[in-house]
């Protein structure tokens, strides 16, 4: 009897733990990758990074000017853009920030979004949106009679597209939407603006940046954007930026060089003058504080 119980046991015990395995299988199938990027940007570019809920950032943001005049400004450090932004974490999947930058005097209203996560041996990347909106109040009425508030705005719409490969490598790709309602003029060579202005209002670039770790809190972090349809008599360049990130408790310290000065999405997409190859470089940071 007791052979015949021990028998009928077997079974049930072998299903139980396949159903047991199974389980853990599924959860494990299921583990999101997290911690592509330790900070809410690459360096200029929205990284997939979200706020937690609940969280409350604080981001003090430097764009000093370029290198190249030397002792007569002491290498840009005399000149500076700054931005101040707070962010908060509505819940896990949403993050609202505003911020006001001295690049045009210029306050912006954002929402970052998640989409899709990238999961352990199953979908390869991290999907999220990202939108925001800019108001340029350096546009005086005095100088432009026919102002209206519309022609302050500008609107940015971005998919961004990360990959964790490995503890160390992280990697990101930004296709870009943005649209200026107020374009600056572009002069010929005689400085004359040119009219109608040759740049379409609405404009396509493609970000791409990433992150290599090096250490448990440095990092190595590289952005750049492509402007897609730039008009050939424009001044404006390609934003490119690189630096490190340091991982200090409470916040990261992100120091790094830059030819772009603007630091709100439609600006550094669309109005970057800095050369690299003439020395057009600045020095910037970001100081992320989260409470």
């Amino acid at each position: 009897m007791r052979k015949l119980i021990f028998l009928l046991f077997i079974p049930c015990s072998l299903f139980a733990q396949d159903d047991l395995l199974s389980d853990i299988d599924s959860v494990e199938s299921n583990v999101k990758v997290e911690s592509a990027f330790k900070s809410l940007k690459i360096i200029n570019l929205e990284s997939t990074k979200l706020a937690s809920k609940g969280d409350f950032y604080f981001v003090v943001a430097h764009r000093f000017d370029y290198f190249k005049n030397g002792f007569d400004d002491f290498f840009g450090l005399d000149n500076a853009n700054t931005q101040l932004k707070f962010l908060y974490g509505v819940n896990e999947w949403l993050t609202v920030h505003v911020a006001r930058s001295g690049f045009q005097e210029t306050y912006d209203l954002a929402v970052k979004y998640k989409l899709k996560s990238q999961i352990k041996d199953g979908f390869p990347f991290t999907i999220v949106g990202f939108n925001s909106i800019a108001v340029n109040t350096e546009l005086k009425e005095k100088d432009y009679p026919n102002l209206t508030f519309e022609n302050r705005l500008s609107y940015v719409t971005q998919l961004l597209i990360s990959r964790k490969f490995s503890e160390k490598l992280s990697l990101q790709i930004a296709p870009s939407f943005f649209h200026e309602n107020t374009l600056r003029d572009i002069l010929d060579d005689e400085n004359q603006a040119i009219l109608p202005n040759p740049q379409d209002n609405s404009q396509f670039a493609i970000g791409v940046g990433g992150r290599y770790k090096l250490t448990s809190r440095w990092s190595v972090n590289v952005d750049y954007a492509a402007h897609l349809n730039r008009t050939s008599r424009s001044i404006y360049r390609n934003p490119l930026s690189i630096g490190v990130d340091l991982e200090t408790g409470g916040h990261v310290f992100q120091m790094h060089f830059t030819n772009a000065r603007a630091m709100h999405e439609s600006g550094f997409l669309g109005q970057t003058t800095g050369d690299w190859s003439n020395g057009e470089i600045a020095f910037g940071f970001n100081l992320v504080r989260v409470f």
